[in-house]
């Protein structure tokens, strides 16, 4: 049997920059596939391999009826890969890729009715009849590494009888069924197959040098690559989809949201092997890399002098650098570790400035009374790192006066030498406990159209504050908090068609 992971095209709109997905999902199944000694092969359709020329396929986008642009290759391209395959997966962890994804399980099933389609992830476990009616014909509800090795065993062996299998969804008789199989969560992350980074276009992604995340220098040289230290979070923030992953939220995953671990040695040895493939910066992808303190600390002692620039993609909760039991003062040796290590920038996630909304939101995982937040944004300056600050307005029942209060708060840390304050609008999204409370209590319909999922718009409706009011305020906190250099340069970008190469618009 042969399986092929396939990234879809993506599909963004015309004022945002179009950033190969890379996630570690394919990596992560196609190294349990490969330690199986089954043939996996991995295909971006977003930047294509070396049959496509990277400057037609990548940038030169198609406009689309919904008034996005798709970045890919044509679906003839994506056929001719698929064609000697028996197995295609495709991953669905973003909302706004959702309907490339179906796209592409919708003409690979009509043009190969006998391709046997499997998807996985957040979007898929939750809008699973959409998915199931575009062509996937299995969809894994929980971590798949040991799951996909079983599921490609009984399609050799044509065995469909999926209830063998735990954490899988399919239908029967029309309806959609879930199997009785169960499954266990591996909570020793050291057994989990080792990532076959080499099989994705790391060569074409360095090309673009468009990461997830990172402050860089222009024609500084990119040779990045993302791994993840442990897996789930030890808070549960209605907007995260982690915290429907734990407890009696989790039927269909299993708790995957708990917080677990890789030993030092493991880490070690994955950043090893992506520095034998020529990887410089590694992107921490883990939603709390701190959630352990005492072993955070301990690991980044062990990476410093392996050579590699380590950045952070998620933010780092405030809570984890300080001391709460000295009066929430700066942890000073975090911050020097940090250093150490290569991180350039820090990112605090605020979330809000207003305790209420924190509590009820945001797992109350810091208190903004018991936390020295202008020390710790001196203490990071410092130590020479740029500092950035996350906040989000807009939620459900926010009042006006919680929204200025949050941006005035912001204003505040801007005088204390934050380096850029970002404002981001609540996301209802699949998946997480504040898109169930959406839909109940009328903030967003059941059947939303995910192309409409902008992180840059106001997605409720019926909010305290209407959404056309919300995307003005959150403009205007943007412009009126940050420095004029930063939100001038940050209109000014453009993206050259002909190399590529992003630059301000003179």
């Amino acid at each position: 049997m042969k399986v092929l992971l396939l990234y879809p095209p993506e599909q963004n709109w015309p004022d945002t920059m179009c950033k190969p997905n890379g996630s570690l999902a394919y990596p992560m199944l196609a190294g349990a596939l490969l330690e199986a000694g089954i043939d996996v092969e991995i295909f971006d359709a977003c930047v294509g391999n070396d049959k496509d020329d990277l400057q037609e396929v990548f940038y030169k986008s198609t406009p689309l009826e919904n008034g996005m642009v798709q970045t890919g290759v044509s679906n003839e391209r994506i056929l001719e890969e698929i064609k000697d395959f028996d197995i295609i997966g495709i991953t669905s962890i973003f909302t706004h890729q959702e309907t490339m994804v179906l796209k592409c399980a919708n003409i690979i099933k009509k043009n190969y009715p006998d391709k046997f389609i499997i998807s996985g992830g957040v979007n898929a476990r939750n809008r699973m009849q959409k998915f199931f009616d575009n062509g996937i014909d299995l969809i894994c509800t929980s971590e798949a590494e040991e799951t996909i090795v079983q599921i490609v065993e009984m399609v050799k062996n044509k065995d469909y009888n999926w209830d063998k299998v735990p954490m899988v969804s399919f239908t029967k008789d029309g309806k959609i069924k879930h199997s009785k199989a169960q499954g266990s969560i591996i909570w020793n992350l050291d057994k989990l197959p080792l990532p076959a980074w080499h099989l994705l276009p790391n060569e074409r992604y360095w090309e673009i040098g468009r990461p997830h995340g990172g402050h860089f220098q222009p024609h500084e040289e990119l040779k990045y690559a993302s791994m993840m230290t442990s897996l789930g979070c030890p808070f549960a923030c209605s907007y995260c989809h982690i915290a429907s992953e734990k407890g009696e939220r989790s039927d269909l995953t299993g708790p995957i949201g708990r917080f677990r671990i890789k030993s030092d040695e493991r880490v070690i040895q994955e950043l090893q092997i992506l520095k034998d493939l020529g990887v410089k910066q590694v992107f921490i992808e883990d939603d709390s890399i701190f959630g352990m303190k005492k072993r955070g600390i301990r690991l980044i002692k062990k990476v410093v002098g392996m050579g590699l620039e380590i950045l952070d993609v998620n933010g780092i909760n405030i809570i984890h650098m300080i001391k709460p039991k000295e009066g929430g003062i700066p942890d000073e040796e975090v911050i020097e570790l940090l250093v150490q290590a290569g991180f350039r920038d820090i990112v605090l996630a605020f979330e809000s400035a207003n305790e209420r909304i924190i509590k009820k939101y945001a797992s109350n995982k810091w208190s903004i009374n018991q936390t020295d937040v202008t020390g710790l944004i001196k203490t990071i300056k410092k130590h020479g790192l740029r500092v950035a600050g996350n906040f989000m307005i807009g939620y459900p029942d926010e009042t006006r006066e919680e929204i200025m209060n949050t941006i005035n708060y912001a204003k505040e840390r801007a005088t204390d030498g934050l380096d850029a304050a970002n404002f981001f609008l609540v996301m209802p999204l699949p998946g997480t406990p504040l898109f169930d409370q959406a839909v109940a209590q009328g903030y967003i319909s059941k059947d939303f159209n995910p192309d409409r999922m902008h992180w840059q718009k106001a997605n409720m409706i019926n909010t305290l504050v209407p959404a056309h009011e919300l995307e003005k305020i959150r403009d205007e906190a943007w412009l009126t908090t940050n420095k004029k250099n930063l939100t001038e340069y940050k209109k000014g970008m453009k993206v050259d068609e002909n190399t590529g190469e992003v630059h301000e618009n003179q």
